[in-house]
């Protein structure tokens, strides 16, 4: 039975994460970091590609499925004929090495159980030289090794290796996969029960930092969790999903690599992680965003490696046919090498924003942003790609001439605001200039809205975003009539595209089309908020949790025709979007603007 994209479940690391079907699979892992090559690759290439079952052996789909608390330990429940059981999994936090544990728990009778696990190195391409000896499976290929531990015995058939066992109630019976590189020592496996509670523990103890004070508390503390499980530790990266080549559209050609870290993500997360306590993760992420971006400022990247590695190079995997057919499967970003030039402006927004409220200060900061400041000075009025990553023609796209004018603004406040040192009558005479071309050409007066690019006739979702940024007061006329413009024009059974691809004779370049936008849709709810419709705001944003899969994830986009989850998931950038739109919500005065703090 083949699985939708919202029948998964997230476990992971802080080093790399696995996708768990509601069958008992794990049909997505890379190993030993979310970048790696799979080694279960049955999303995007079905059994053969490499996958990891572990279910009732006469049942399909589950029953139900939960996360236990607020952690990452995903618990799957079957009630069969003979009785019901429970599978849980879980990545303890990355030590010696990476761990996946499965633990079989008995409930209520005795239920027949079956394993079968399919190690594909290299996204499905390659079958390890498999051993088994001492109660334990070792597999081995090129540069990666991979052992698999458990009590029952293991057999292997057809370059599969099976388990067939029963367990009855109170029984629990263990599965531990250790991943190591094949040149170093065989690692001793975990114990499960006592990485069971570790992992707990873990958990317990992060999210005892949690602060938020709303009424979409359970939603915001999943979100947090998750936006943690995208988290690369030892560098303090975020990637954009866990996985790559998921599509925008059911069978089309839309599918990209996500398992990269934006820098249009840093202030939304900044602003995500900061107003609900993760100090930590905040500065960490702001590491991160000065390492990858340090060097010439002409050569900044939208896009960089999970520790700032600038070559991306995309391309096909052509012996896997794609998640329900949607090919190419593609592995890197192309579109690490457009230039955007919002990116510019949302990295000084982001360190700003840290500034703003209360990161430690670093001097190193402040010289990257005076080198940022002087390449966006003499670039700004050039025509870019647009945040949307469009392979099409370059235009002056108004999102991203609001963002230059945000990031020379963000400089204004720091010479004005915390005393910093730079040329600040030039730099507001440049941002003045920016506002007024912007307020010129990138708005349609009878049409009473802001347009994707000077003289077009095609709308952006990001323009929503015009009053957060401070741009323009939520209470400006301007404002309102774009966000009528962008509800009227881009919605589709009440979410929003993010452009229409359509629009001026294809302004994307690309085949196809793609689902409503999720964050783009939490952003009108945060935007008609703002502008005082309240009410509408609140609805919209309850529509938008109900999108959410039964364990609180969201993917990229959502097909409102078929009610699907679309694109990677689960997606950081959909988590910040509820996340920062309950913070806004949830304030006290709908024209709050919480990025820059004033009414």
């Amino acid at each position: 039975m083949a699985l939708r994209i919202e029948d998964y479940g997230l476990i992971g690391d802080l080093h790399t994460a696995a996708l768990v079907g509601r069958d008992g699979s794990i049909d997505w892992l890379c190993l030993p970091r979310f970048d790696a090559p799979a080694c279960f690759a049955a999303l995007l290439g079905g059994e053969r590609a490499g996958f990891w079952r572990l279910a009732p052996a006469a049942a399909g789909l589950c029953t139900r499925r939960r996360y236990r608390g607020d952690s990452l330990i995903l618990e799957t429940e079957w009630e069969t004929p003979e009785g019901s059981v429970r599978v849980i999994d879980t990545m303890p936090p990355r030590g010696e090495a990476a761990d996946v544990v499965r633990v079989v728990e008995g409930l209520s009778g005795r239920v027949p159980m079956r394993m079968a696990v399919r190690l594909r190195f290299d996204y499905g391409h390659i079958v390890p030289w498999v051993r088994h000896r001492d109660g334990q499976v070792a597999a081995v290929a090129g540069p990666d090794a991979a052992w698999l531990h458990s009590p029952v015995p293991l057999r292997g058939e057809d370059l599969t290796t099976y388990a067939e066992f029963s367990v009855q109630a109170g029984q629990r019976v263990p599965f531990v996969l250790t991943y190591r590189p094949s040149h170093e020592p065989t690692p001793e496996p975990v114990d499960a029960e006592r990485a069971l509670r570790d992992t707990e523990a873990f958990w317990r103890s992060w999210m005892g930092r949690f602060r938020y004070d709303g009424r979409w508390d359970e939603a915001v503390r999943r979100s947090l969790v998750t936006l943690k499980a995208l988290t690369y530790a030892p560098t303090g990266g975020i990637v954009a999903a866990a996985t790559t080549s998921l599509p925008e559209q059911v069978g089309g050609p839309r599918n990209w690599d996500y398992r990269f870290c934006w820098l249009r993500d840093a202030s939304f997360t900044l602003q995500a992680l900061l107003g609900t306590g993760y100090v930590a993760e905040a500065k960490a992420w702001r590491e991160w965003l000065l390492r990858a971006a340090a060097g010439d400022p002409a050569d900044l990247q939208i896009m960089y490696g999970i520790d700032g590695t600038r070559r991306l190079t995309e391309y096909t995997l052509d012996w896997l046919p794609g998640f329900e057919g949607a090919a190419p499967v593609r592995v890197g970003n192309a579109a690490s090498g457009q230039f955007q030039l919002d990116v510019w402006g949302e990295v000084l927004d982001g360190l700003h924003e840290a500034r703003r409220t209360g990161l430690q200060a670093d001097e190193d900061a402040w010289d990257l942003q005076r080198a940022l400041l002087d390449y966006l000075e003499g670039h700004w009025a050039d025509p870019d790609n647009g945040l949307w990553e469009v392979r099409g023609d370059r235009r002056h796209f108004v999102h991203s001439k609001v963002m230059a004018w945000a990031g020379l603004d963000r400089a204004v406040q720091a010479v004005e605001r915390f005393g910093l040192d730079g040329p600040v009558d030039r730099w507001r005479g440049t941002r003045d200039a920016i506002h007024a071309q912007v307020c010129d050409r990138g708005f349609d007066a009878e049409r009473n809205t802001f347009t994707q690019f000077y003289g077009s006739q095609g709308l952006d979702a990001a323009l929503l975003l015009i009053p957060r940024v401070g741009f323009l007061p939520w209470h400006d006329p301007r404002v309102a009539g774009t966000v009528d413009a962008v509800q009227r024009e881009l919605c589709r059974d009440g979410f929003l595209l993010r452009y229409d691809p359509r629009a001026d004779g294809g302004v994307d370049g690309l085949p196809g089309t793609e689902g409503a936008f999720i964050t783009c849709t939490f952003w009108l709810a945060d935007a008609l908020f703002g502008i005082g419709r309240e009410h509408e705001a609140h609805d919209l944003f309850e529509r938008l949790l109900g999108l959410r899969n039964d364990l609180g994830l969201l993917s990229e986009e959502y097909d409102p025709t078929t009610g699907r989850q679309l694109g990677n998931t689960p997606q950081a950038f959909s988590h910040v979007g509820l996340v920062n739109a309950a913070r806004h919500l949830s304030s006290t005065s709908p024209a709050c603007d919480t990025r820059k703090g004033e009414h």
